[in-house]
C-alpha cells in the first residue's frame, strides 16, 4: 500500500491590522507552538491541535490596542487557508466528521463536512459576554473565518452549560475531533473522491 502523502501547509497573511503565520501538520501528534496575543485564544486552538492530533504552530500580531476582534477572526481565516491547502484534492478521506464533547455540566456537538462548499450553522447560547479578557462574540468570528477559507460545512450546537469557559473549551475540543475524523484516511476509498459528483 502507498504511504500517503505529508499532508502540511505553511503560509503567511499579511493585513494593515494583523500579521500571521500559520503552519500546520494534519497527521501530526498534537504539537503546538501558539502566540496569538490571546491567551483564551491560544488555550482554544490548544485545543484543536491536542484532540485532533494536528500539529499547529501559530504566530501572530495584531492590533489588539483596539481590540482582538481582527487577530481572533484572521487566525481563523488563515488556519482555514492552511487546512485547504493540506487537505489537498481530498482523495480517500473520510470527508465528514462529528464528535460530542462534554466537560463537567457543559455538552458540546461539532460536525464538519469537507464539502466545498462554505456553510456556518452556529449555536451557542453564552451565558455570559466575557470570558476573562476574551469577548466571546469573537468565537462566531474565528468559525467564519475559518469556514469560509477551509470551505467547509460546520455545524456548531452547545446542547447545555452554564458555565461560558465550558460551553467554548467544548467546542473547540469537539471541533478537533471532528476534523480529525473528516480528514482520516479511509482505506476502503483509497485513491477516490467522497462524493457522487467526483469532485469536491
Amino acid at each position: 500500500m502507498n504511504k500517503p502523502t505529508e499532508r502540511i501547509a505553511a503560509l503567511t497573511r499579511n493585513t494593515n491590522e494583523t500579521q500571521i503565520r500559520v503552519a500546520i501538520n494534519l497527521d501530526g501528534s498534537g504539537k503546538q507552538n501558539l502566540h496569538t496575543g490571546v491567551p483564551f485564544l491560544d488555550h482554544m486552538l490548544d485545543q484543536i491541535a491536542r484532540h485532533g492530533l494536528i500539529d499547529l504552530d501559530i504566530e501572530a500580531t495584531g492590533d489588539l490596542h483596539i481590540d482582538a476582534h481582527h487577530t481572533v477572526e484572521d487566525v481563523g481565516i488563515t488556519l482555514g487557508m492552511a487546512f485547504a491547502k493540506a487537505v489537498g484534492d481530498k482523495k480517500g478521506i473520510r470527508r465528514y466528521g462529528h464528535s460530542y464533547v462534554p466537560l463537567d455540566e457543559a455538552l458540546s456537538r461539532v460536525v464538519v463536512d469537507f464539502s466545498g462548499r462554505p456553510g456556518l450553522s452556529y449555536h451557542i447560547p453564552f451565558t455570559r459576554a466575557m470570558i476573562g479578557q476574551f469577548d466571546v462574540d469573537l468565537t462566531r468570528e474565528f468559525f467564519q473565518g475559518f469556514v469560509n477559507h477551509a470551505l467547509v460545512t460546520l455545524h456548531i450546537d452547545n446542547l447545555r452549560g452554564d458555565n461560558a469557559h465550558h460551553q467554548c473549551e467544548t467546542v473547540f475540543k469537539a471541533f478537533g475531533r471532528a476534523l480529525r475524523m473528516a480528514t482520516e484516511h479511509d482505506e476502503r476509498a483509497a485513491g477516490t473522491i467522497p462524493s457522487t459528483k467526483g469532485t469536491l
